[in-house]
């Protein structure tokens, strides 16, 4: 018999690979942060033994959810500016909001907030374009979680940085102090092709080759965006970076709403992926990121929140039911993005996106213990007869029981184990309030 640290017992395991399987009534041995397998239930206590063993009779395996794109320290800006247009939103709410709150403990709390509210919704993994990054990083270590840290890189000031130099000076200064932790990758995260000079993306585009290191960009968020770019540079914004070096596996695409048959071309010819946002690109009426074509052609896609101030939540379940739903109204095709294919562009896609799919996204021997338990035996989804579809179409979020990170728990029974809950509801209230005052003027 093999030594195991636990073993996990469910109704069902689905572990993404290989694609549409489901197993039922089996379970799964973790040792030294690992899957060491996954067995029939009834034959596991033949081949391991472990001093802790959960039986989960009700529940669904799976791997974590990866949240492949978000602004994590925005959730203290939830609902500041609900129902503008984005470039109102940008301009006269949220840059002049940041530029005014955001700071140290800004970037602390609200990041505590969002993995908070991930971890109770079954994310373990997320992609995070912030402000302070080494701030996030040190949230993300502290509460035992996985993140992708693009620090971003724009030519104007913001309270972090004062220009293109600085942004890099500081960002590569994070990824160097945190570059042996595990559980942390870091990226540049230019914030977009109009936010950016053509002398700085170049640069980003060797340095990223250098170092091998991902890339994440928002790109053609919107037909303005498109439209603006051929007005100055005569050229769309994916065929500047084309221009410029920056197409390449490594190359994060965030929304691309707007995807002519020649931007496709490019996607699938560099290998470039597509982290999908459709909450996001629906509230700020950004349009539809094509992903039945995308898929089609071979580009890889997954999925992200956005931040909590144009969401306004962090809900990846939700966020690939609507990504599926949307495909299939967008295309007139019933069939466009299945409830497997969904779950699928919310954990090993993203994880392939990050560079890290031969680490998480999927349950295999081998791969680092990253998985939730998700509680189907609820009245909302009886009776179940497919789990893919259970957990997109009629499951949610707040069926997440338990979550497990390189094997570590971190959330047990709905309850937070890393993460003081009633100290952090404080502290975003103390930040709202603060935020409201300022501007009704009776900041005090």
């Amino acid at each position: 018999m093999q030594h195991a640290d636990q073993i996990i017992h469910a109704r069902w395991v689905l572990p993404i690979e290989p694609a549409d399987t489901v197993l039922e009534n089996h379970a799964i041995a973790i040792a030294d942060g690992r899957v060491l397998g996954i067995e029939p239930s009834n034959t596991a206590a033949e081949r391991w033994t472990a001093p802790k063993v959960w039986r989960l009779d009700r529940h669904l395996l799976m791997p974590g959810l990866v949240n492949a794109h978000c602004h994590a320290a925005m959730t203290l800006l939830r609902g500041l500016a609900d129902d503008h247009a984005l470039a109102e939103w940008l301009q006269d709410w949220i840059w002049p909001a940041e530029g005014r709150f955001v700071g140290e403990d800004f970037v602390r709390t609200g990041t505590r907030l969002a993995i908070a509210e991930m971890l109770r919704s079954g994310t373990t993994c997320f992609s995070d374009m912030y402000f302070f990054p080494d701030v996030a990083a040190e949230a993300v270590v502290d509460a035992g979680v996985r993140a992708q840290i693009a620090f971003p890189i724009m030519d104007h000031p913001t309270p972090w940085a004062r220009n293109a130099d600085e942004y890099l000076s500081k960002g590569l200064e994070a990824r160097d102090r945190f570059k042996s932790n595990p559980r942390l990758v870091f990226a540049f995260g230019p914030h977009a092709p109009y936010t950016n000079s053509d002398a700085t993306l170049a640069r980003i585009a060797v340095l990223a080759a250098e170092l091998d290191t991902p890339v994440q960009i928002h790109l053609q968020e919107t037909a303005g965006e498109v439209a603006d770019s051929i007005s100055v540079h005569g050229v769309r914004p994916i065929e500047r970076l084309d221009r410029l070096g920056l197409l390449s596996p490594r190359l994060q695409a965030v929304h691309m709403t707007q995807v002519s048959p020649g931007d496709m071309q490019l996607l699938v010819r560099e290998g470039v992926h597509v982290v999908h946002c459709p909450s996001s690109n629906l509230k700020l009426a950004s349009g539809f990121c094509p992903t039945r074509d995308l898929l089609a052609a071979g580009v890889n896609v997954c999925i992200g929140t956005d931040g909590a101030a144009s969401n306004n939540t962090l809900d990846l379940f939700g966020e690939a039911r609507l990504a599926a739903l949307v495909a299939k109204g967008a295309s007139g095709d019933p069939t466009a993005l299945s409830a497997h294919a969904a779950l699928r562009l919310a954990t090993l896609a993203g994880a392939e996106a990050m560079g890290i799919a031969d680490r998480i996204g999927s349950l295999l021997p081998g791969k680092e213990a990253d998985l939730i338990a998700v509680d189907l035996h609820r009245l909302g989804c009886q009776p179940v007869y497919d789990p893919h579809s259970a957990l997109i179409y009629t499951s949610g979020a707040h069926q997440v029981t338990h979550a497990w990170i390189e094997g570590k728990l971190q959330l047990e029974d709905g309850r937070l184990l890393s993460l003081d809950e009633p100290a952090l509801l404080e502290a975003a209230q103390a930040w709202r309030d603060r935020i409201f005052a300022a501007g009704t003027g009776e900041e005090k």
